[in-house]
């Protein structure tokens, strides 16, 4: 199956605030042809226009559908309600997106069984309404899904295992690294539920890593997370996205050697 190269556009935020258009043909000028969107439901018309204007595609992108307010980057809650899962799905239509992937839930959801079997049923009844529309449903890890470990199982295996078959997986492999789990072999035993990764890289220096947003990011190839291995386990695999939660350094740079990188080890 050939894997396509894709950037979360999460990495981009304040650009893309600013400038949608410009910064959309900025990303398309980096040799990127596909997108991952995110808070896409408030703007799915003006989004896109502009990923047409720049020739960009936008197979996959991130939204709520198993929380019923948003969930800040760093875990913390707050009392914004999210769009329902049909109005995310009519969004992403506009967009030409078929697999929506629900970017993150509370890391004190994941303290016992009870509540990861409450997540999955709420992605599963999603899946439900998606699959009448033709929107496929998947979900996104951080740290916290892998630390948290129930008879010797993650939190994230945990949730696959209680997932309607429609449900795909999105692994981000510096979080998997992050959450001390290997990503290789994490990927070797979710199989074909796998059919994207965040191909994100860091030094995972505890120094640097320990607060949100993380400072030890870097492009992909760069770092101490096994992206060509983890990708090479992952049989199903569609897309490899770059996406960085912080860079110090020229973001626009960093994200173009990363999609290189992948171009050149994994995609095709």
């Amino acid at each position: 199956m050939t894997i396509q190269t894709s950037l979360q556009l999460f990495t981009i935020k304040e650009q893309l605030e600013a400038d949608l258009e410009g910064t959309l043909s900025a990303v398309a000028a980096r040799g990127f042809t596909a997108v991952e969107p995110y808070d896409f439901v408030r703007r799915a018309e003006p989004l896109a226009a502009a990923l047409s204007a720049a020739g960009l595609t936008a197979p996959s992108g991130h939204a709520f559908l198993a929380s019923e307010s948003f969930v800040n980057p760093d875990g913390s809650g707050t009392t914004i309600p999210v769009p329902t899962p049909d109005v995310v799905f009519a969004a992403a239509k506009v967009l030409g997106m078929d697999t929506v992937i629900d970017p993150y839930t509370e890391p004190a959801r994941w303290e016992s069984i009870a509540q990861i079997e409450e997540t999955a049923r709420l992605l599963n009844a999603a899946a439900e309404i998606g699959a009448t529309v033709g929107v496929r449903v998947g979900y996104h890890n951080h740290a916290h899904e892998l630390e948290a470990v129930f008879d010797g199982v993650t939190g994230l295996e945990v949730l696959a295992g209680l997932l309607d078959e429609r449900v795909v997986l999105e692994v981000d492999l510096y979080w998997v690294a992050r959450g001390g789990v290997d990503p290789v072999a994490l990927l070797q035993r979710l199989g074909d539920r796998v059919i994207a990764v965040h191909a994100k890289d860091g030094t995972l220096d505890p120094a640097l890593a320990g607060a949100y947003p993380p400072a030890d990011q870097v492009a992909a190839g760069e770092g101490s997370v096994p992206l060509v291995e983890a990708i090479a386990a992952a049989p199903a695999l569609e897309l490899a996205i770059v996406e960085f939660d912080h860079y110090e350094g020229d973001l626009f740079d960093a994200i173009e050697r990363s999609r290189v990188f992948l171009d050149e080890k994994v995609a095709g």
